[in-house]
C-alpha cells in the first residue's frame, strides 16, 4: 500500500523534475544568447524563443516549495534555514534575470544593453548551480542534529558531490538551451546553436556520468544501474540526432537527460528528504516530517483536481508557440497561397 507522505515525496520529486526539464533550456538560453546572437536583433530572437515560456516555467519551482511547505514541513522548516543564504541568492538571480528580459530594450544605450545583457547570463548560471548544489547536499549530507536543527554554516553547503551536481546541471541546461534553440530558431542563430549543442555533449557526458557513478557510491545497492545508463545513453542520444539534424529528438533527447538527474537525486535520497552527517539517526525522513493525514488528503484531492488542468495549459502553450523565430520575429505562414501560374497577372 502506498502512504500518503510517499506518494507527496514522489510529487515533490516530479514538480523538481518538471522545473527542470522545463526551465533547464530557459537557463541554458539565457546563458548562451550572446554566444549564437552576434547582433541585437539575433540575440533578441535567442531571448524571444523562450518569451512565452520562461515565468510560467518559473512556477513549477515555487510549486515545489509550496509542496514542500504543505507536505513536509519539518523538511522544508530544516532545508531552507540551512540553505537560506544559498536559496537568496537564487532569489536574487530570478529577480535579476526576469528583470532583465523586460528591461533590455528600454533603452538603446550600449552600457545599459550591455549591463542587462550580463545580468541575463549571470542569473540564468547561477540558478541551476545553486539549486544544483543544494540537492546534492540533501544526498550527501549536512550537520544537524537531533533536534533536525541546521548547526552549520554556509562552507559547509559547498560539498564536493553538492558542487559537483550544481555544475552537472548547469552543463545539461546549456545543452538543453542549445538543443532548444536549434528547434525554434532560423539562419546563423540556429547554425552557431547547432555547434553549441555538439560542443557540449562531451562535457554533458562526463558529467552526467561522474554524478551517476558518485550518486551511486553515496546511495549504494538501492540506487538502480538503469538510471547511470540511461543518462548516459541519452545524452549520447542527443549527440548523434544533433549530428543528424534531428532537432525536435535531439531537445526530447537533452530532456531526458535532465530530468533522469533529478530523479537520481529523489531515488538516491529515499527513503530520507535530508541525511544528516552528524548521525543517521537524526536523518529526516518522508515519515517524520509529513503533514497529517487529514492535510495530505485534502492536499491529494486538490492535486488531482489542479495538475491535469496545469499540464494541459502548458501543453497548449508548447503548442499554439511552436513556430520558429528568426530575425526578431516569429515568422508566420503566409495568409493566401501565391497565385497560380493561370491567375497570375501578365505584364503588357
Amino acid at each position: 500500500m502506498l502512504h500518503l507522505h510517499t506518494l507527496w515525496y514522489i510529487i515533490i520529486a516530479f514538480f523538481w523534475t518538471g522545473f527542470f526539464v522545463l526551465e533547464g533550456f530557459d537557463f541554458g538560453v539565457g546563458m548562451l544568447h550572446a554566444i549564437v546572437g552576434r547582433t541585437d536583433e539575433e540575440r533578441n530572437a535567442a531571448l524571444e524563443s523562450i518569451g512565452p515560456f520562461w515565468d510560467a516555467n518559473e512556477v513549477w519551482l515555487i510549486v515545489a516549495g509550496a509542496g514542500t511547505f504543505a507536505a513536509f514541513p519539518g523538511w522544508y522548516a530544516t532545508m531552507f534555514s540551512a540553505l537560506y543564504l544559498a536559496l537568496v541568492l537564487v532569489l536574487a538571480a530570478l529577480m535579476a534575470r526576469g528583470v532583465s528580459f523586460e528591461f533590455r530594450d528600454k533603452l538603446t544605450d550600449p552600457r545599459w544593453r550591455r549591463a542587462w545583457k550580463w545580468a541575463t547570463i549571470v542569473g540564468s548560471a547561477l540558478i541551476p548551480l545553486l539549486l544544483g548544489v543544494g540537492l546534492g547536499d540533501l544526498v550527501h549530507g549536512l550537520p544537524i542534529d537531533s533536534s533536525h536543527e541546521y548547526t552549520g554554516n554556509f562552507i559547509d553547503l559547498l560539498t564536493p558531490y553538492g558542487l559537483w551536481t550544481g555544475a552537472t546541471l548547469l552543463i545539461l541546461s546549456l545543452l538543453h538551451g542549445a538543443t532548444f534553440l536549434m528547434l525554434k530558431t532560423t539562419g546563423d542563430v540556429r547554425a552557431r546553436s547547432a555547434t553549441a549543442a555538439r560542443i557540449m555533449v562531451w562535457p554533458s557526458l562526463g558529467a552526467i556520468l561522474g554524478f551517476m557513478i558518485w550518486t551511486r557510491t553515496i546511495s549504494g545497492d538501492h540506487f538502480p544501474s538503469t538510471l547511470i545508463v540511461l543518462g548516459v545513453l541519452a545524452v549520447l542520444g542527443a549527440g548523434y540526432l544533433i549530428h543528424a539534424k534531428q532537432d525536435g529528438l535531439a531537445f526530447t533527447a537533452s530532456a531526458v537527460a535532465i530530468g533522469v538527474c533529478l530523479i537520481s537525486i529523489f531515488v538516491a535520497l529515499s527513503p530520507n528528504v535530508m541525511v544528516s552527517s552528524t548521525s543517521s539517526a537524526y536523518n529526516l525522513t518522508a515519515s517524520n516530517t509529513a503533514s497529517g493525514h487529514y492535510a495530505l488528503v485534502v492536499m491529494t484531492v486538490v492535486a488531482l483536481l489542479l495538475a491535469p488542468v496545469v499540464l494541459l495549459y502548458q501543453g497548449w502553450s508548447f503548442h499554439v508557440f511552436r513556430g520558429r523565430v528568426g530575425g526578431g520575429h516569429a515568422k508566420q505562414p503566409p495568409e493566401t497561397p501565391p497565385a497560380s501560374p493561370a491567375t497570375a497577372p501578365v505584364d503588357g
